[in-house]
């Protein structure tokens, strides 16, 4: 997606070779015409998964998934990271393991939102190692329901997330694939047509 691509190019920050800021437009401040083209983008890869719940994890995939969903014409769902006194019983749980942040949470989602028969979208702002794609493919699965695919805003290819979603069997959508970031330059995979 090539202003996806611009953006991150402009303005996002590499802080190492394995951590990419991207807070001016994707997870802290948020380009709304650029979120509507990530959820216009997905929308046209997944329009005949017959999606009928969209999945994402707070914060940071909430506009991806947001757009994505009003795309899509669904309810978006977003797994809590932090208890919720309205949020007690009747939970779907899985641990995530954070890469950027370094920390592992408990996520969840409420029982009452992902019902037997739904074939759910789950949509990520990053891909890194896949912890939080295989937690919430995991709430999906505890209900019952079925992971249609899992849309990835940015993909760091150079590290093992994509083969540990594919080996499991889930299909991969991502928007813009990192190949490295090594010398603090953003590195895209040049993506082969066959």
């Amino acid at each position: 997606m090539e202003e996806l691509k611009q953006a991150i190019l402009n303005k996002g920050v590499v802080l190492s070779d394995g951590v990419l800021k991207v807070d001016a437009f994707l997870n802290h401040q948020i380009d709304p015409v650029l979120a509507l083209q990530i959820g216009k983008e997905f929308g046209s890869r997944f329009i005949n998964s017959r999606i009928t719940k969209v999945l994402t994890i707070e914060s940071s995939g909430i506009a991806p998934g947001l757009t994505t969903a009003l795309e899509l014409k669904t309810p978006l769902i977003f797994a809590r990271k932090r208890k919720s006194l309205t949020l007690s019983s009747n939970l779907l749980t899985a641990k995530v393991h954070s890469f950027t942040k370094n920390e592992t949470n408990e996520i969840t989602v409420s029982k009452d939102f992902i019902n037997e028969g739904d074939n759910v979208l789950i949509i990520d702002d990053f891909l890194a190692n896949g912890e939080a794609a295989l937690g919430l493919a995991s709430l999906v699965e505890q209900a019952n329901a079925t992971v249609a695919g899992i849309g990835i805003v940015i993909e760091k290819s150079f590290q093992p997330g994509r083969n540990k979603l594919e080996e499991a069997g889930y299909v991969v959508e991502s928007l813009a694939r990192l190949s490295s970031l090594v010398d603090k330059k953003v590195h895209f995979l040049e993506e082969i047509s066959e």
